[in-house]
């Protein structure tokens, strides 16, 4: 993918600070490319469940925002993305140093936006896909911030 440019880089960064959750999470985003956005999360018990995995919901969480941001990347200055909806089926225990979310867009529109979300868990040089989803996402104009 291509590497998306300085000012979008800028926008995407920016907005992704203001996420609480994001931060809370101890997320960070690793790449930003035209279209396809990638989040990694780290391993630590704060977002395990009960059984020593990553939770499900620190997984689609992460899915959730990449590919928020992967549409994000093509929204004109001024408008901002809201998630409509996405589903994720979730493929394996997400067990591993990280998780790697990657947003992708499938296919743009002025209004509405549809995403593919894949998230693998890392260990070391294996990377294994444990969940995949879809997304529709909407450009709406930004509203002054809070």
């Amino acid at each position: 993918m291509e590497e998306a440019a300085a000012g979008v880089r800028a926008r995407v960064q920016q907005s992704f600070a203001r996420q609480g959750l994001m931060e809370h999470l101890g997320a960070r985003i690793s790449y930003i490319g035209v279209g396809e956005v990638c989040i990694e999360l780290p391993s630590r018990p704060e977002v395990t469940q009960q059984h020593g995995y990553f939770h499900a919901g620190a997984t689609s969480s992460i899915a959730d925002s990449a590919g928020g941001y992967a549409a994000f990347t093509l929204f004109d200055e001024g408008t901002t993305v809201l998630t409509v909806e996405f589903k994720i089926n979730l493929l394996a225990p997400a067990e591993g140093e990280r998780l790697e979310a990657v947003g992708t867009v499938i296919k743009p529109g002025r209004t509405l936006t549809i995403c593919k979300l894949e998230v693998f868990a890392v260990a070391g040089a294996r990377r294994t896909l444990v969940a995949v989803g879809q997304q529709t996402l909407i450009q709406v104009e930004a509203r002054p911030e809070r």
